[in-house]
């Protein structure tokens, strides 16, 4: 019912999976980066030693920073640490009691802690769309775009992803910047986004931009 220890991966390549259906273009003044679940519980279940993950981090940390440079707004998406039985609903039958069970876990990953000009958004369900604020704050910034980075791929980034489409905001996942149970998971994730709803980046790709 938990999470089961996550073995590391070696991330996916271009040619791994189709090309996106329509050529739409990262734009600096349109776009904002959310960074989604990227909580000590998480990550723990990769291990300390976890090249996968450290990868990752390191890729976060440079998308982030090249947003930060351009004037890109950061969000971050992070489950409260507790959570009545009532509020997390069917995530218990799902999952179980997850982060509830270890709050003091709840945090941001170190390396990637927010600063004061990021904004932290209260996650309740897969998606960063469900009883938050996010598409609003995106309209009063004037963003339609959304570059996704964080975990798990296939089910909170794609479902965050596929909400983004369904509001009209275009949504770019980082298919180096995002990490996941398995290959064949995070793999899933990147062809449904390129054959359905979005366009799948590199972090070094849009870095160089």
């Amino acid at each position: 019912m938990s999470i089961r220890k996550i073995e590391s991966y070696h991330l996916p390549l271009k040619q791994d999976y189709p090309e996106a259906k329509v050529d739409w273009k990262i734009d600096k003044q349109r776009a904002a980066l959310l960074i989604h679940d990227m909580q000590d519980y998480f990550i723990n279940f990769y291990g300390e030693e976890s090249p996968l993950i450290q990868i990752v981090m390191h890729n976060i940390s440079k998308l982030k920073a090249w947003c930060v440079q351009n004037d890109i707004p950061v969000y971050y998406t992070a489950q409260p640490a507790k959570q009545d039985y009532q509020d997390r609903a069917l995530l218990n039958d799902m999952w179980g009691a997850g982060l509830t069970a270890y709050p003091e876990q709840a945090d941001i990953v170190k390396q990637l802690a927010p600063t004061k000009h990021d904004l932290v958004l209260t996650k309740w369900r897969y998606s960063a769309f469900y009883r938050s604020d996010l598409e609003q704050l995106l309209k009063k910034e004037q963003r339609d775009q959304l570059i996704i980075c964080g975990v798990y791929a296939h089910i909170g980034v794609l479902q965050t992803a596929a909400e983004a489409f369904m509001n009209g905001i275009k949504p770019f996942v980082i298919a180096d910047s995002v990490a996941d149970f398995s290959l064949k998971d995070h793999l899933f994730a990147l062809q449904y986004v390129q054959r359905n709803l979005g366009v799948v980046h590199h972090v070094n790709q849009l870095v160089r931009s």
